[in-house]
């Protein structure tokens, strides 16, 4: 049977296969090479947020089939006085806002890429309960792996609103091709360690614009990553 993935563009297989094995690579490389990092990080985020070191979700993937996505935990585990949660903002301290800005929380992301869940470049991964809320054409995100970085993230990130980067996102699966994807590393690189486009603590209540506010509670945004 062939995958969805196979039928985004005919004639190009065999690009999307270069593009596996260029996953595979990087991110084995990566992981390597970032070690002590990620071993510092990952003691930092245990002495200053607590456990667990890494924030697991599960999100969809390659077409809609779910995995759990990996990142450090940005956010500790402060309550009220009724031991619900406070509010993201509450929770994200100093150190979780620079992992967020820096996105240095999303390399354990890598972990994802060796596994063929996720890929370098893609659209990124959103919240399981949106999947039913999709028109056709937005649902076409899924027709590729979800990426550590996308053409959403160097396009203006959070600061876009909700329903454009899925535009970007179909746009992105729309006219796929290696280049494309040298591109946006190359930007993701140039961009993104500046925190450009990031609202650190920001909710998911910017998904009024694609009508979803009122259809799916948006305690399913909360986390502890």
């Amino acid at each position: 049977m062939r995958s969805k993935e196979d039928d985004i563009a005919p004639g190009r297989r065999a690009g999307l296969t270069v593009k596996r094995l260029l996953d595979l690579i990087a991110s084995a490389a990566g992981l390597i090479v970032l070690s002590p990092l990620l071993l510092a990080i990952a003691v930092l985020v245990r002495l200053l947020l607590g456990r667990p070191v890494l924030f697991r979700q599960e999100r969809p993937g390659l077409n809609g089939v779910p995995f759990h996505i990996c990142k450090f935990r940005s956010m500790n585990d402060s309550r009220d006085s009724n031991g619900e949660l406070l509010p993201d903002h509450l929770r994200l301290t100093p150190f979780g806002r620079f992992l967020r800005k820096t996105s240095i929380d999303e390399l354990p992301g890598l972990l994802n890429v060796l596994k063929g869940e996720m890929s370098l470049v893609g659209p990124r991964p959103l919240l399981m309960s949106y999947l039913d809320r999709y028109t056709a054409e937005q649902a076409r995100r899924h027709r590729m792996r979800p990426g550590i970085t996308g053409w959403a993230q160097v396009n203006g990130r959070q600061t876009v609103k909700f329903s454009k980067r899925l535009e970007y996102d179909v746009w992105y699966v729309n006219n796929w091709s290696i280049w494309l994807d040298l591109r946006i590393l190359f930007l993701t690189v140039w961009r993104i360690p500046g925190g450009a486009g990031v609202i650190s603590g920001q909710d998911v209540a910017d998904v009024d614009d694609l009508g979803l506010s009122d259809r799916c509670e948006m305690h399913d945004a909360r986390r502890n990553g």
